[in-house]
């Protein structure tokens, strides 16, 4: 394996329409981070490279939904993600966003000289067109039935309900979703990376030459390439993105998908001058952090842009995950089925580590993996309260109790003490290993066993019975339990940094390098150890509940708006409507019906006459709740008995999609017996 000089990282620039949600952290961020800060511990030089992808059709109809400029949208959700980055501290060496000036400047230089050399295709298509509009339709812009599972709402590069990859041609019936008209094939000119003369070149690249890659990774791209590749069309008929910087290009801008990952390259530009060491250095390893859905750009689109332009390096991996569900189902921003990280932060402040931790823990790595709050509670409160919290706590107490927090000397060892400090030294090859194979799941499972080896030492070595009989055997107890929680701030380092930090706080020192784990003389004798607090605190099922009933009332809301409207019944006559008589009445009394659960027995003024109507609300109203209130009541309709009581009338109610009730009633107070018409 080749000896870098350097580490270049980059992370998939979140979309900038919506907030960054747990899935974002566990594909791309909280796995880019680990790397960084492990690799920064051992004084490497390392670049980390983020930012906001602004860009594409999305943007454009959040905007125009919204009633605002996608200027006014990318601004507002830059800003949020970059503050949810930052108070999950996530080390980026730089946050930038495809906006800036330095990236527009940088993506048309790009395309520039690909166009220049004679890398691009340029071809004339026919395209959905937009009559009423006036203008082409990106895919998104386009909305049909799909062709593989009938979904009516299918758009032009996407099937969400099978997942089916498609062009907008394929659509049954296509629409636009601008007009809601429909639309016409129209010519156009756009320029084309021909992907299939870089198929040779790709195929003894990746299939030959990185086999190391993850099976999920290595076996995608083998798909797309046994499929064979196609030329893809680098620019768009849009307003809104970078400019096509040629003659006749008017109202083009660069394919969002061509014009992001330029976007790395823009961001390292800002962040330091010498950016080309880190880009055109085969010195330099680089490697791009991305979720499943982005291998194809990662791995085969844009190591073909760079092998065209012909000056650039090509990444050394790209370790990819797939996807993590929420509580059994799919996440989704357009569905609000989410845990936003602005929310939770809002909800459990000071626990940033605690998410991180249980999303590295539960990591979609090689498989999708599914976040639950259940799960979420059980290991903070019986992994890293019960072991990691629960060792360092009574380390530091009976330290503090035995010699007020000064760090006794290591004495006479026993085998037990031996074999514990063996066992320490082995931490770090087995961490290294994990790590530096993408394995960051098992690489804090590792550094779990470390807090464990702690645990079962205090707990078989017993320092509060020992101290009894010989004080001495407890100072080497409590010295060795010192070196572990010291070797506990290395080992969490490059996944809970906010504990680590607080742990050292505990311990009185400063931040220690990776090589130094398993080092059992971290902490000299005679060192003094402040007053700990508690590490970790137990998450109580109240508010664990609080979670889950907000994603009830989400999933709630997501049934009524996808709710199907009944059918319109069959025309009536206007004589038919006239004969019933509908008036505004005020309920003056209402009791439940014995022996049932949805009748309420009501007393309506109706202004013509006091009378009793039976009325099958009362799941959903209290008979308190009604009094006083006003309704529209049918009053010519013929009594029936119900439970023994005559009903005189029938109370108008509307049901909404979920069943629920809500009477019809007047936005005004109305005098009794008014009629409605």
């Amino acid at each position: 394996m080749k000896d870098f000089k350097r580490t270049l990282i980059t992370s998939a620039l979140p979309y900038a329409n919506g907030p960054v949600h747990i899935g974002h952290l566990a594909g791309v961020y909280v796995p880019a981070d680990i790397y960084a800060r492990y690799l920064r511990m051992q004084g490497q030089d390392v670049l980390f490279i983020g930012g906001s992808d602004e860009h594409g059709v999305p943007i454009t109809l959040k905007a125009k939904n919204e009633g605002v400029t996608p200027q006014d949208i990318v601004d507002k959700y830059h800003n949020i993600i970059k503050k949810a980055f930052s108070d999950f501290g996530i080390s980026f060496d730089v946050y930038s966003r495809t906006t800036s000036k330095t990236h527009k400047e940088t993506a048309s230089e790009f395309f520039k000289k690909l166009y220049e050399d004679g890398k691009f295709v340029e071809k004339t298509t026919e395209q959905y067109y937009d009559k009423e509009a006036n203008q082409f339709l990106a895919d998104r812009y386009i909305i049909g039935t799909c062709p593989k599972c009938s979904n009516e709402k299918a758009y032009g590069d996407q099937c969400e309900s099978c997942g089916s990859s498609l062009n907008a041609t394929d659509l049954i019936n296509p629409k636009s979703v601008l007009s809601g008209g429909d639309l016409e094939l129209k010519e156009t000119t756009h320029w084309y990376l021909p992907l299939d003369q870089y198929e040779p070149w790709l195929k003894e690249w990746i299939l030959e030459e990185h086999k190391e890659w993850k099976p999920n990774v290595y076996g995608q791209c083998k798909s797309w390439l046994d499929g064979g590749l196609h030329p893809r069309a680098v620019t768009r008929d849009l307003d809104w993105g970078v400019p096509v910087p040629v003659e006749g290009a008017d109202g083009k801008v660069l394919y969002v998908w061509f014009d992001a990952p330029i976007g790395y390259i823009s961001a390292t530009k800002e962040c330091t001058p010498d950016w080309e060491k880190y880009w055109k250095d085969e010195d330099t390893k680089m490697v791009h952090f991305i979720g499943k859905d982005n291998i194809v750009f990662h791995c085969i689109i844009f190591p073909s842009m760079l092998k065209a332009e012909g000056s650039y390096i090509l990444p050394e991996n790209v370790p990819s995950n797939e996807f993590l569900n929420l509580e059994g189902d799919k996440i989704s921003t357009s569905r609000n089925w989410a845990v936003w990280l602005h929310e939770y932060l809002e909800d459990f402040p000071g626990k940033e580590d605690v998410l991180k931790y249980v999303l590295t823990a539960n990591a979609p790595e090689t498989k999708d993996n599914d976040f639950t709050w259940k799960d979420f509670q059980a290991r903070n409160n019986n992994e890293l309260v019960a072991v990691f919290g629960n060792f360092v706590n009574r380390a530091m107490v009976l330290t503090q109790k035995y010699y007020n927090g000064v760090v006794p000397a290591l004495g006479e060892r026993t085998d037990f003490d031996n074999e514990v400090i063996g066992l320490m030294k082995g931490f770090r090859a087995k961490i290294d290993k994990s790590i530096e194979n993408y394995r960051f799941r098992e690489a804090l499972k590792e550094a779990m066993e470390l807090a464990r080896l702690g645990n079962k030492y205090l707990a078989d070595s017993e320092p509060w019975k020992v101290v009894k009989t010989d004080e001495k055997r407890v100072e080497t107890i409590m010295n060795i339990c010192i070196q572990i929680t010291a070797n506990l701030t290395i080992a969490f380092e490059p996944f809970m940094p906010k504990t680590t930090e607080k742990l050292r706080g505990f311990l009185n020192i400063s931040p220690l390098q990776w090589n130094q784990l398993g080092d059992m003389e971290l902490i000299s004798a005679g060192h003094v150890v402040n007053k700990p607090e508690l590490l970790f605190e137990k998450i109580e099922d109240v508010a664990i509940q609080k979670q889950v009933d907000k994603l009830l009332e989400t999933k709630k809301a997501n049934e009524i708006a996808q709710a199907e409207i009944s059918p319109v019944k069959e025309n009536i006559q206007f004589d038919d409507f006239t004969k019933m008589d509908i008036r505004i009445g005020t309920i003056v009394e209402a009791t439940k019906v014995a022996k049932t659960k949805k009748l309420l027995k009501l007393t309506v003024d109706t202004g013509i006459d006091t009378r009793t109507v039976v009325s099958g609300i009362a799941e959903y109203y209290k008979p308190e709740d009604v009094v006083g209130k006003q309704v529209s009541i049918l009053v010519n309709l013929a009594p029936k008995t119900l439970k023994g009581i005559e009903s005189q009338g029938m109370i108008l109610m509307a049901e909404n999609a979920d069943g629920t009730l809500s009477f019809v009633s007047p936005d005004a107070t109305l005098k009794n017996g008014s009629e409605i018409r």
